[in-house]
């Protein structure tokens, strides 16, 4: 419509100007067969010169005399003056809807200059109504065809829009709808055929997103029946080895020297066994009960981790926490995360086959509580950091799991905390506990007081 504006408005004024610039040169014509044969124009003939020009009077001026040339009754006094001579862009727009917009027929004078160099200028009185009527029709053809240029280019507009955006979009959602219904189906992923670049991408990217998805609900698939296959053979196997593990006991005893030194060998790799067992069984349950949330002293829980864990002669603990520092959290998960780290710190010290210290300490900010357990071993290789909560990947050690770490993240997430890495390198390995002051609202319970 903006468009049809600009066209159509600069074309009625263009039209008017056309107009009078007609009405002027068909009074010059007649007014030079008016000079050129004065005492051959009868007032019949000159009458009819003035209504096929269509104008009222003709006034010349030519050698700076300005002439009547021709001349008839005017049936009403001049309304207004136009110079067509000084009139600009603007001028003639304004002259051309007033005079659109003006129903009353009026008597208007009209100045111009004569062509071919008839004069000086050239001055006619006229009606204003055959040029309204003219302006009319000529506004009405230009907003028919405006119309039907609009309706077409509507229509093309639609159906580019229709070819090259609804209609891909709507391949796009029956795919998405296709690929809902079936995920692991592969013919259900979208293949890009989009000729708009957006789309083009859009698709792209939804044929990678569709792909991983589907790669990624396979492997789980494999993973979820490899794992159900394990827990079965963990349950079984770990039955077996507590068979064993109870004849190993009664041979521990056995007087024969080369038996008994073999025993605790024995009884050691059965025992590793069964936890391995009862680690992945724990694991594949995925049971861990929500916390239950009491107040306890940091440093007594440090403490009773050492003590527990029986650290040896060539690994030395310190413990920074303050006495008074208490926390809120399940006392016995954070026991178990606590042990995992620190055992995993023992075992990287005596790895070296050297002296190393673990350190222990704790503290509070204003919106959480902290844990650090450090060590002077010889760090994590980056193999072990690329998947170190991962289940079955994070392993360090010969004979390891891998689901130490895995559930001891677990367990802290359980608390609304998370459990990260501070450093790993040639002087030792760092990690922290960071557990939120803020307990929220769905854990099993809460004692303040224990």
């Amino acid at each position: 419509m903006l468009t049809e504006v600009l066209i159509f408005v600069p074309s009625v004024a263009r039209f008017r100007l056309d107009y009078l610039d007609a009405r002027l040169k068909q009074a010059q014509i007649a007014s030079l067969a008016q000079l050129a044969a004065p005492d051959m124009v009868s007032p019949e003939l000159e009458a009819e010169l003035l209504k096929n020009a269509e104008v009222y009077n003709v006034v010349l001026r030519r050698d700076q005399v300005r002439q009547l040339v021709l001349s008839s009754p005017i049936p009403s006094p001049i309304a207004a003056t136009y110079d067509l001579r000084e009139a600009d862009t603007w001028a003639l727009i304004h002259d051309a809807f007033a005079a659109l917009l003006n129903p009353k027929d009026e008597v208007i004078r009209v100045i111009g200059a004569p062509v071919q160099e008839g004069g000086i200028l050239i001055e006619v009185t006229m009606q204003t109504a055959p040029m309204r009527q003219a302006m009319v029709d000529y506004g009405a053809r230009i907003l028919v065809i405006s119309a039907l240029i609009a309706a077409v280019t509507a229509m093309l507009l639609f159906i580019a829009t229709q070819r090259l955006i609804v209609v891909p979009i709507r391949r796009v959602v029956r795919h998405m709808q296709a690929y809902a219904a079936a995920p692991e189906d592969a013919r259900s992923i979208i293949a890009p055929t989009a000729r708009v670049v957006e789309l083009l991408v859009a698709e792209e990217a939804l044929q990678t997103m569709q792909t991983q998805m589907t790669q990624a609900l396979r492997q789980r698939e494999r993973l979820a029946q490899l794992g159900s296959a394990v827990a079965k053979i963990a349950h079984d196997l770990r039955n077996i080895l507590t068979t064993a593990q109870l004849f190993a006991d009664r041979i521990e005893g056995s007087a024969d020297p080369t038996v008994a030194r073999a025993a605790p060998k024995l009884v050691n790799s059965i025992t590793r066994a069964v936890n391995l067992c009862e680690s992945t069984l724990a694991f594949g349950r995925a049971e861990e009960a929500a916390p239950r949330l009491t107040r306890f002293a940091l440093r007594a829980l440090l403490e009773d981790v050492v003590e527990g864990e029986g650290l040896g002669t060539n690994v030395s603990t310190v413990i920074d926490a303050p006495p008074v520092l208490t926390l809120r959290a399940d006392v016995e998960q954070l026991h178990r995360v606590i042990s995992n780290l620190v055992r995993n710190a023992r075992q990287a010290i005596e790895a070296t086959g050297g002296e190393g210290t673990i350190e222990l300490a704790g503290g509070e900010s204003d919106t959480a509580w902290w844990i650090r357990i450090g060590d002077t071993g010889p760090g994590l290789p980056p193999k072990a950091r690329e998947h170190l909560f991962a289940a079955f990947t994070g392993s360090v050690r010969a004979g390891g799991t891998g689901l130490g770490l895995a559930i001891s993240a677990e367990l802290v997430r359980g608390h609304g905390g998370a459990l990260e890495l501070l450093r790993s390198d040639a002087e030792g390995t760092v990690f922290v506990i960071r557990l939120p002051k803020d307990a929220g609202p769905d854990f099993a319970g809460d004692e303040e007081t224990r």
